[in-house]
């Protein structure tokens, strides 16, 4: 069974989001809603099918790895939001991969474009983790900078090399660099669902393993909570710092070449940054940065995304009510001190009662 704070970690995320979707209802009832029937229709629009089920899980993968990549800064005590500039790098440097080297094999072509992905990723995570290392600058100001830096960047680089004339899109990457094949499509009734899912999977299970079973992880975990001390120990604070934003670039990065690669098949100039790198954020958040908590956190705000398409569809409601209900959870967990005082004074009501029972 679980006791105390481990109890803590799996409750007051289930009361966040049951708040989340109360808050929502009462939004829906306010203005005339349905809220049961749009409740139903979301979850339908996510799980109902095969279709639908492998439309979340694909989306469920980019919001993984940003939250993981968010996790790693955080226990290392950075809030690194560089995400998007990071995912974005990532995404950008896959394809390029894969335009410009297309006549390798297959196989050679897509490791090759996850490689290079994740390693722009980190690299770009890596000048704000070298910044704040050995100049003290805030990791938020640079960050925010970085991203968009890259947004810039590629926007440019797409017009100036890879879109044809008068186009704003980049031609799209050879069928055997795809990660969404033939098979996956006829399995899934022609979802976009591709093999990078199970790669993110596999990816949770390794930090988790860094966090808990490794020198490295323990050592990022401890400058996260009290860097003077260790230092103190022996520790190289400045090499941490900059091990942990690399790691959080690499998986931010992987996301990017993922979805490139695996959903896209090209890329085209945005207008703003994407929004899944501040989304993994909150998958992070929601699950307290437990790596395997994030598998869940993720598939419900994945859920919550490409179900919530299906509200407007069936009904008049917009589907902005979903953004409602994501932000209504991250505020709950966000006061999750006042979850955890609640729990605790109804520990010690209970106890106290118990007590009194007793001594009667």
């Amino acid at each position: 069974m679980l006791k105390g704070k481990n109890k803590n970690a799996l409750i007051i995320p289930l009361l966040a989001v049951l708040s989340g979707f109360i808050v929502g209802a009462v939004l829906m009832l306010v203005f005339g809603y349905n809220p049961i029937q749009n409740y139903v229709n979301l979850f339908a629009g996510a799980f109902g099918d095969v279709y639908s089920v492998s439309e979340t899980l694909r989306n469920m993968t980019p919001l993984l790895l940003t939250g993981l990549g968010f996790a790693v800064s955080s226990k290392a005590g950075f809030f690194n939001i560089g995400g998007p500039g990071q995912y974005l790098m990532g995404w950008f440097s896959a394809v390029v991969f894969a335009l410009h080297f297309h006549a390798l094999p297959g196989i050679v072509l897509i490791i090759g474009s996850i490689l290079c992905g994740a390693l722009c990723g980190a690299i770009w995570s890596g000048i704000a983790g070298v910044l704040r290392a050995f100049f003290g600058t805030s990791e938020v100001i640079s960050t925010i900078m970085l991203n968009y830096i890259a947004l810039y960047y590629v926007n440019y680089a797409i017009k100036t090399w890879l879109a044809p004339k008068g186009s704003d899109s980049s031609p799209n990457i050879p069928k055997k660099a795809s990660l969404c094949t033939d098979f996956l499509q006829n399995l899934t009734h022609g979802s976009t669902f591709h093999w990078g899912f199970f790669l993110a999977i596999l990816c949770a299970f390794a930090v988790w393993f860094y966090f808990n079973k490794t020198c490295s992880g323990f050592e990022v975990r401890s400058v996260g909570m009290n860097p003077s001390a260790s230092r103190y120990a022996g520790m190289n604070v400045k090499k941490t710092i900059i091990v942990a934003m690399i790691i959080s670039g690499i998986l931010a990065g992987m996301a990017g070449a993922l979805d490139g690669i695996g959903n896209y098949q090209n890329i085209s100039v945005s207008n703003s940054t994407p929004s899944v790198g501040f989304d993994g954020m909150a998958v992070a958040l929601l699950a307290g940065e437990n790596p395997i908590g994030m598998l869940f956190s993720a598939l419900l705000f994945s859920a919550l995304q490409i179900g919530g398409l299906s509200i407007s569809v069936l009904s008049t409601t917009p589907s902005e009510i979903v953004n409602v209900v994501m932000a209504s959870i991250i505020f709950f967990v966000g006061i999750k001190y006042a979850f955890e005082m609640l729990i605790k004074k109804g520990v010690i009501k209970k106890g106290a009662k118990a007590k009194e029972a007793g001594n009667q």
